[in-house]
């Protein structure tokens, strides 16, 4: 326990520091995170992490989370444009190794490349929201995440009686989920309070419970992972924590969710 919150506290002021700042160096964190995130991906269903078609996933997440505009680059391509293309690549592996690296693998590869990629490009796009107030949306999203996290752990403790999804995650249950989007929305409520008109309490609520319910899935779809490959965690880059992703897994569903369906008012 005292390991972790060292970690925590460490991590947590040094993330922080550089979301407050912004600019490259934060963009820059974002992307080496993403690159982490999909080497601990690789490891974790069993595959060379730094080579054979797992080259192209670094690359795809690179490609996708790279500080063009901070560098006043331009993305030579669209997202959708670069994604069929790779695509194209990675099916290309599979018929120029003969089968070798079979369909199943390349299907994984891509899958963890999309899901890695888009979702820490779409945490980098949440702080350099063309209305200038990304820290503020950025802090709220992470806030309400955090918030559901706190919650479902206290209320499942305290109050939890009915498993969430056993052959998941067998320590989540029903009352602790609920605790969690309760929590969430009332962290989301307070941001609405201190936003001086910026978010309405309407769309907090709707942001808050967004970001706990979706936040909660992408929680357990890296427990289905984990458990299919009978790890822990994802990786030991953070002690006491495990890996990126087991610290990002839902911020990495919750961003593009809220972007998408374009639950954030700017």
């Amino acid at each position: 326990m005292k390991q972790r919150l060292i970690t925590g506290i460490i991590a947590g002021a040094f993330f922080l520091g550089l979301c407050l700042i912004g600019g490259i160096g934060y963009h820059s964190l974002i992307m080496v995170m993403a690159l982490i995130g999909y080497y601990e991906f690789v490891r974790m269903i069993k595959l060379p992490s730094l080579g054979g078609a797992a080259i192209l996933g670094y690359l795809g997440v690179l490609y996708l989370t790279f500080p063009w505009e901070s560098l006043s680059l331009t993305m030579p391509l669209q997202q959708m444009q670069f994604l069929w293309l790779l695509l194209l690549l990675f099916l290309a592996v599979t018929v120029f190794t003969k089968n070798e690296i079979p369909i199943g693998q390349i299907s994984l590869l891509f899958a963890g490349m999309v899901y890695i990629g888009v979702g820490f490009s779409y945490i980098i796009e949440t702080r350099n929201t063309p209305d200038g107030h990304g820290l503020f949306w950025t802090f709220l999203m992470l806030s309400s995440i955090w918030s559901s996290d706190a919650g479902a752990y206290f209320t499942g403790r305290r109050f939890g009686r009915n498993k969430l999804w056993p052959a998941i995650s067998p320590n989540k249950t029903v009352e602790g989920a609920i605790g969690g989007i309760l929590l969430a929305i009332i962290a989301a409520v307070i941001f609405s309070f201190a936003s001086g008109g910026l978010l309405t309490i309407g769309r907090a609520v709707l942001l808050g419970g967004s970001a706990a319910v979706v936040g909660q899935i992408g929680d357990l779809v890296q427990s289905a992972y984990k458990r299919t490959y009978g790890i822990k965690d994802s990786g030991k880059l953070l002690p006491g924590h495990g890996g990126i992703l087991d610290r990002c897994d839902s911020w990495i569903t919750v961003f593009p969710f809220v972007h998408i369906l374009m639950l954030l008012p700017y």
